[in-house]
Parts: C-alpha cells; structure tokens; sequence
C-alpha cells in the first residue's frame, strides 16, 4: 500500500569506532550538500501533477547552482552548443519511475540555457519501459534505447575482475558462440571480465543530466544515482549484482570511468514515488508516497542519504536491513567521488 510521510529526517551521525576505515582522499574534504524538495500533493494515486514537480525542479537547480534566475542556473550547467543527455530509470514503470513532469522541467530549464530539444537525448536501456513511463518521443527531444548488441561501443570498454556469463545482447556473445574453430562452444567460453559502454553515452552525448528513482536493488543494495549511471549503461551487467563485494565494488569505478562521471553536471533523483523493496521493478505492496525529489552534484551523498531512507522504510515492514549489499558506497567515498559519512553530508530544504 502507499504510505504517506512527512517532513524528511535525517539520522544522526554515529560515533565512529576505534578501528573505523581510514579517511576519504583529502580531495573530498569539504562537506556536500544535497537539495530536497517535498510535496506531497505532487503525486496523488500515482498521478504526476507537472505543474508542482516544474516548481520543484526549478527552486533545486537554483540551489544547487547557487544561480538567482532558472535560466542562469542551466546555464552555468551546459552550453548551447553540448548535447545533452538525461538518464532516467524506467525499470519500475509506469509509476515508480523518473516522472515525465519532471523531466519536462528539466528540458525546458535546458532550453531556457539555449540548448535546442533536438539536441537532448532521453535514454534508458529498455525501449518498452520507456514508452510504459509516457516517453514516447512526441516532445521535440529524442527519445532512445540502447539498441543491443549494436548500441555498445566496441572500443569503450571496462574490464574488472568479476566474470560474467555473456547471453544475448551483449556485444561479444554472437562472437562467443561462433568459435573460429568450428568447435561448439563451452561454458567457459561465455565467461568474459570486459563490459562495454553504450554509445549513447560515449559518444551521443557531451554533458549529462542524472535522473534515478530512488529504491532498492537486491544485488547492491540501492539504485539510484550511482547505480543508474553505471549498471543500465554497459552490456554483461549482471555481474556487478551478484551479492558480492570485489562484485558490487566495481560499480564505483564504473563511474569513475572517463566515458561517465566527466559527463554528469547534476543528479536530480525521483522519490516522488520511492520503493524500499523488490527494485527496480515495481511492487505496489513496497512502495512509499515520498512526494520528495533531491538534488545535488554529488552521487554519494545522494545515495547515502537514499539507503538511509530505505533503511528506515524497512524497519516497520520487518524487513532485514540492506546491511553490507551497500557497502561498495563507502569504496566510491574511497574514490574520491563524493561524500558517504552523515557527518559530511549537508542536508536543505528548498520552497516548492
């Protein structure tokens, strides 16, 4: 059933332990601060209203920018001549998803900057839960999939050492099965270490704005800002979900890659409707009436502050905690990729 909730809170910092890990790199000394913004008469039985979500959007990104006008804000983001690319996630469609108000905000802020709609990308991995999620590319932007195998660029890759079984899909499967020398195919031979990017993101987009919903992922935990940049973006994903750390870690620097976190100028992550689990796919029985979207230039913070909230939606439902399934966010701490400890997280309120 929904829930409603009210005012957001934040938990307390615990003390740390004598033999707590050592100290984020000296590069991310300074605290990070995520926006929110709360209402919950922006969603109502599931339904978006657009009109309160546009308010919502255009008070984040004046706060996150530090920027007095919509436009200057966008702005001081991207340039008239980048294409842009938004990233949503449209796994729990149609309703625990990135809202099309929001994402309409966000286009128009873009175009306000001077950036045309032709130029701006709205992409996620699967062409169906697009079009479930209202993305049906009759708003003047582009509306894309990643075409598989074909949508994978052959020469961005990853490799990690976390083997994955290759299915169909990925880039490297049909070379897979169909062995140079005539010899069919054995189990080993589907194994591979390599990921591959989608070229929508290596090469159709110059700057990129992060649109995750906030929920739980059995294999990591969370997906949300980290999660949604990295996992849906690369073919032989399922690796990185396998309820393992050297696993899970590997998320971290997937997006710290030089085809990925260079690109992302904002996060702006959905929780108008939140799920605390059975992620990403939608189960109603799990969900949260949120009413909320935050916002911030730092992803750790962002998803610290989401597992936090999972944790506590949790906790009534007697469900176990999400426990070290999340851990691999203090190695993207480690990174230098933002901020996980509470104590070096700001926390504000924006007006709607």
């Amino acid at each position: 059933m929904i829930m409603a909730l009210g005012a957001i809170t934040f938990l307390e910092p615990a003390r740390a332990a004598e033999d707590a890990p050592p100290s984020p790199p000296a590069q991310k000394t300074e605290p990070s601060t995520v926006f929110y913004a709360q209402s919950l008469d922006a969603v109502e039985q599931f339904e978006e209203n657009p009109a309160i979500t546009r308010h919502m959007v255009d008070n984040l990104v004046r706060a996150v920018t530090g920027q007095a006008s919509v436009a200057g804000a966008w702005r001081s983001l991207v340039s008239p001549n980048d294409k842009v690319g938004i990233k949503v996630s449209t796994a729990g469609a149609p309703y625990c998803v990135s809202h099309r108000g929001v994402v309409e905000a966000i286009v128009s802020g873009l175009e306000s900057a001077g950036v045309q709609r032709k130029q701006i990308i709205v992409w996620d991995r699967e062409l169906e839960n697009l079009r479930a999620a209202g993305y049906d590319g009759r708003s003047g932007f582009n509306v894309r999939a990643i075409d598989p195998p074909r949508g994978y660029d052959r020469e961005a890759t990853f490799t990690a050492p976390v083997l994955g079984k290759l299915i169909w899909g990925d880039l490297l499967f049909r070379e897979k099965v169909q062995r140079t020398d005539g010899k069919r195919a054995s189990e080993s031979d589907q194994l591979s270490s390599t990921s591959h990017f989608a070229t929508i993101l290596t090469r159709n987009v110059t700057k990129i704005i992060n649109v995750p919903v906030l929920t739980e992922e059995s294999g990591c935990g969370i997906a949300g800002a980290l999660y949604n940049m990295t996992v849906p973006n690369v073919d032989n994903w399922r690796r990185f979900l396998q309820l393992d750390a050297s696993n899970t870690e590997s998320i971290a620097s997937l997006y710290a890659d030089e085809h990925v976190a260079p690109k992302v100028v904002l996060h702006v992550v959905d929780a108008l409707v939140a799920q605390y689990a059975g992620g990403p796919g939608f189960q109603p029985n799990y969900s949260i009436h949120h009413g909320t979207l935050y916002a911030s230039k730092d992803p750790v913070a962002l998803d610290a502050i989401g597992l936090r909230k999972l944790e506590e939606w949790r906790k009534p439902a007697k469900l176990a905690p999400i426990g070290n399934h999340a851990d691999w966010l203090k190695s993207a701490e480690q990174l230098g990729l933002g901020n996980f400890a509470a104590e070096r997280i700001v926390l504000l309120p924006v007006g709607r």
